[in-house]
């Protein structure tokens, strides 16, 4: 199948239908097992992508958003490595959201991501999010107390607002040129289960691994029904969701691949055109070069 149609699959267009049970977490798209199989393509994509992010920063006019959000052990982490790893890091910054800081619980919780969205011609990573607020504190509503709101921003309509709250800051990104991408890495509790022992089996991982990841375990229910109506609420043609089958780790690297490049594909970036006074400069800084000795 081509990585198009593929992509194709995996955007969540009419997010009033959507279910994530219909979103298999193993999904290969026909793509091999193996992945030494599909490292060609991931090669192909390494390279495209570090054509176009140099035509992102030379433009100048366009950033990109790229959010992270998945269960712990999803593949976040991985993404990153493998699908980033051609970008110059001069024009690519990652921000991981962890339990907020008592500076971020001072301000709304917006706050935190929209200081740090990224400026024209870069590429921001946020490995977790401002969804954080619609994920993890919907399960776990005891956060809310923590971040001192007023009552009458707590009661029963708090997660229909914020869905209003964030549909308009990601509109506000995307009218004035940030391309915003949403991807769910949609793992499977017994993937996870599996990763995580692969963690405790290895040294150089068990680093990695906390007893509050098993305990997050007992509300995968509750987590998966999280996402499923923040993703419905929320994916929209400006900032849409991609849900990627994520228990095979070179699938979702070339999902993740595919769709950053047809997004930076359909900006139709260029060079800046060099002409008039500022061109008859160049050639006169060349003649004079040229003229050394």
């Amino acid at each position: 199948m081509k990585l198009a149609k593929i992509v194709k699959q995996c955007r969540i267009d009419k997010p009033q239908h959507f279910k994530l049970a219909d979103h298999d977490p193993a999904e290969r798209f026909g793509l091999s097992t193996d992945i030494e199989d599909v490292k060609p393509i991931l090669a192909e994509g390494t390279v495209r992508m570090e054509e176009l992010q140099q035509r992102l920063n030379a433009d100048g006019r366009w950033s990109v958003l790229i959010v992270l959000q998945g269960m712990d052990a999803a593949g976040k982490d991985g993404v990153i490595k493998h699908v980033m790893s051609g970008v110059n890091p001069q024009g690519c910054d990652v921000h991981g959201f962890k339990a907020p800081t008592p500076e971020e619980l001072a301000h709304d919780f917006l706050w935190r991501a929209a200081k740090v969205v990224p400026a024209r011609g870069q590429i921001g990573i946020f490995n977790r999010s401002h969804y954080e607020e619609v994920l993890v504190v919907r399960v776990h509503p005891d956060m809310l107390r923590k971040q001192n709101l007023p009552p009458a921003a707590t009661g029963k309509t708090i997660w229909k607002h914020r869905f209003k709250e964030i549909r308009a800051f990601e509109h506000h990104l995307a009218r004035t040129g940030t391309v915003v991408l949403k991807f769910h890495l949609r793992i499977s509790r017994q993937e996870q289960r599996q990763r995580f022992l692969a963690r405790l089996d290895e040294p150089a991982k068990r680093w990695k691994f906390s007893m509050n990841d098993v305990v997050e375990r007992r509300y995968w229910d509750d987590y998966m029904a999280a996402y499923e109506e923040t993703i419905r609420e929320t994916s929209t043609d400006y900032a849409p969701w991609y849900v990627v089958p994520a228990d095979h780790k070179h699938v979702a690297w070339l999902v993740v691949s595919a769709t950053i490049i047809e997004a930076l594909e359909g900006l139709k970036l260029d060079y800046p055109k060099v002409a008039g006074t500022a061109l008859e400069e160049l050639k006169k800084a060349e003649r004079a070069l040229r003229a050394e000795k």
